[in-house]
């Protein structure tokens, strides 16, 4: 791949401050530790996506039923029985990652002079990818980058090893890498595999009131001219373990190593979540619980062993596939069918509340909490244990375990993997107000309870409505 060298010294910050026709997200820059950027739920009321019409109950519903449609593309990441055995290539990985279902954005900057985009942040894909135009007669609309108009734009050669991560992929006339795009939901996009000098704004520095603007040279991404399907954003920032994703690039090209972080803040909170990069990344919490990654079909899903789940002095294992993907744009957690049905007939012996029906059938075990005082409920809950391999125990709250869908109606926030979709999932829901770090390099991943509204520097929000509070238990 012809490539120009350029010196990469500094720290990368990844993410900007958006105009107001975007989501007015807000990036953090540290001196010598990293950076974080916002990381923006869909439904936040700083997502262009929020639709004030709906209440916080119907959003709840919604992220649940995409969370349907988020299991079906990932089930075809289950995994072989050998811990150790050597797993297939990331080749393809992101073409069974569907487009529609997304729950995080994120912004990037991107050409010389710079465009300003709101992308889909994935932890189950791996190319960087934006909607781009070759029109030179129309000026682009917000959300399209004109590769034309800049000067640090390059094409990738079809002999390149970019080129050839890609599961699709064809040769121009030129040389030049084209590929294909084919995502579970049947949408698809296309374009140039190319390199961009990505511009990342400090907008609101921990350490500093100085304002710095940094930028990375040649950037391996797509640069999509058709898709087919609906995208509902500006494009994808893939943050998976394949060689094109976000997270693999920034290892490679600069000091910071191959980890990140996120700290998700409960639905409905006004304060933002935080995506984290290098020494940021690090979770140093206490109580943090580290399990190392093991082997599957697709290595751009992060999945980790899990052992057993315990509910006091009960235990219950899997007895199908023992791994579970982590993953942030799944809602709910998906577990082998049978392990779901012994912890709910366990969790309703132990709650001493009254049963309910699941609004449209979506969820197993439901409680009435209408007439119930909120700390209460709460009391009511066990903690739910998750012995993950290598000794790790994560301990599930009540707010990871039950969300409230609509009032006076709170259900377990847990599904049942089945045949069509046999893979278990540790969802959003579950790691909220958690730091969860994933590392690359030395191939873990680890998690700490936090307070992730107060643990991170955030914009404040417009105030949410009464009902918000009661989304989480």
């Amino acid at each position: 791949m012809a490539r120009t060298t350029v010196s990469r010294t500094v720290l990368l910050l990844l993410g900007v401050v958006l105009t107001a026709q975007l989501c007015g997200c807000t990036a953090y820059v540290g001196r010598g530790d990293g950076f974080s950027v916002e990381f923006i739920h869909r439904d936040d009321v700083r997502s262009p996506y929020h639709d004030p019409s709906l209440t916080a109950h119907e959003r709840v519903l919604g992220a649940v039923r995409r969370s349907t449609a988020r299991a079906a593309v990932l089930a075809p990441s289950h995994v072989r029985g050998d811990d150790d055995a050597p797993a297939p290539s990331t080749d393809g990985a992101v073409s069974e990652v569907t487009s529609k279902p997304f729950e995080y954005l994120m912004a990037v900057t991107v050409g010389t002079p710079s465009t300003r985009m709101l992308a889909i942040a994935d932890t189950g894909s791996d190319l960087i990818w934006l909607n781009c135009t070759d029109d030179k007669d129309t000026p682009p609309p917000t959300g399209v980058f004109y590769p034309a108009n800049s000067t640090t734009f390059g094409l990738v050669d079809c002999d390149s090893g970019a080129c050839r991560a890609l599961n699709d992929a064809s040769c121009t006339q030129s040389n030049h890498c084209k590929y294909l795009y084919s995502y579970g939901d049947g949408s698809r996009t296309s374009g140039l595999l190319s390199t961009e000098t990505f511009t990342f704004d400090d907008g609101v520095a921990r350490h500093s009131d100085e304002a710095a603007s940094l930028r990375v040279a040649n950037v391996n991404f797509g640069c999509s001219t058709q898709n087919a399907g609906t995208f509902p954003a500006d494009g994808l920032v893939g943050l998976g373990g394949g060689e094109l994703s976000l997270v693999t690039q920034l290892g490679n090209d600069t000091s910071i190593g191959r980890k990140f972080s996120y700290c998700l803040v409960p639905y409905g909170l006004n304060a933002s979540s935080a995506l984290n990069f290098g020494a940021r990344a690090d979770v140093t919490e206490p109580g943090a619980a580290t399990t190392r990654l093991v082997r599957s079909e697709i290595d751009t899903y992060y999945t980790v062993k899990l052992e057993s789940i315990k509910i006091g002095n009960s235990s219950f294992k899997p007895h199908g596939s023992s791994r579970i993907i982590v993953d942030s744009g799944t809602t709910l957690t998906y577990l082998d069918k049978e392990v779901l049905d012994t912890l709910v007939e366990d969790l309703t012996k132990r709650i001493k509340l009254p049963k309910a029906e699941s609004p449209e059938k979506l969820l197993q075990l439901c409680f009435d909490i209408s007439h119930v005082r909120e700390g209460q409920v709460e009391a009511s809950l066990p903690d739910v244990t998750l012995q993950l391999g290598g000794g790790a125990a994560v301990t599930l709250k009540a707010e990871n375990s039950f969300v409230v869908v609509q009032e006076g109606t709170m259900c377990l926030a847990m599904a049942a993997a089945s045949q069509q979709n046999p893979v278990s999932i540790l969802g959003n829901i579950a790691q909220q107000n958690m730091h969860v770090g994933y590392d690359l390099d030395k191939r873990t991943v680890t998690f700490a309870p936090a307070d992730c509204a107060s643990s991170y520097a955030s914009v404040p929000a417009p105030s949410p409505s009464p009902e918000d509070k009661y989304l989480n238990i």
